[in-house]
């Protein structure tokens, strides 16, 4: 289950403009950024007609609480969409050393408790990937969206710890995904954040 109240983990991931160069200051100094990511984003072909206006490079503020975020984005002027990922529920964690890597998957199926940890058995076997969640995924635009992602609630997120480069990060997770599709439950790729810095 969710935890209660306002205190879920989420990503919110912002377009990395020149301009947002004194909110990243502010958000270094704030309680409400646990940390700060400069990352690189790529999108699947499946999901590219679902985030018109998208960047190569973002901002990442991970947050237990993130309004006071949300309300520095609404005064702040960015010309490209921003996302965010609420992680929902954790299927495990394991400590970690160093973020490295973040893959987004979705599914086209809702699946019941068994079927998820099927999921959660076999991603666990894969020793990099220190945490999988649930999560949902949600647009943040000034413009009207032409097309509605439609599995915005079927989102699965791996965070991964890398050892050689972004391109093995992203082999690494691709056979993670081959491992679990072998199980009958399939995965598409969405979205894949490869960190370049951290900045908090």
């Amino acid at each position: 289950m969710p935890p209660n109240g306002n205190y879920i983990q989420r990503y919110l991931c912002i377009p990395h403009e020149k301009e947002l160069g004194a909110l990243i200051e502010d958000w270094k100094g704030s309680v409400g950024a646990r940390n700060l990511y400069f990352v690189t984003a790529t999108f699947s072909h499946e999901g590219i007609p679902y985030f018109p206006n998208r960047a190569n490079h973002y901002i990442l503020a991970s947050s237990l609480v993130i309004e006071p975020l949300l309300e520095d984005l609404k005064i702040t002027n960015i010309g490209r969409m921003s996302f965010m990922l609420t992680l929902t529920t954790c299927l495990f964690e394991r400590a970690a050393e160093k973020l490295n890597y973040i893959s987004i998957y979705f599914t086209k199926y809702t699946y019941n408790n068994l079927e998820l940890t099927d999921i959660a058995n076999v991603i666990a076997r894969r020793e990099r990937v220190k945490k999988a969640s649930l999560a949902t995924i949600s647009i943040i635009s000034t413009e009207n969206v032409r097309f509605v992602f439609p599995y915005s609630r079927n989102v699965i997120v791996l965070e991964v710890e890398g050892e050689k480069t972004h391109q093995s990060d992203q082999k690494y997770c691709e056979q993670t995904r081959r491992d679990v599709s072998r199980k009958g439950i399939p995965l598409s790729n969405l979205i894949s954040l490869s960190i370049l810095e951290k900045l908090k």
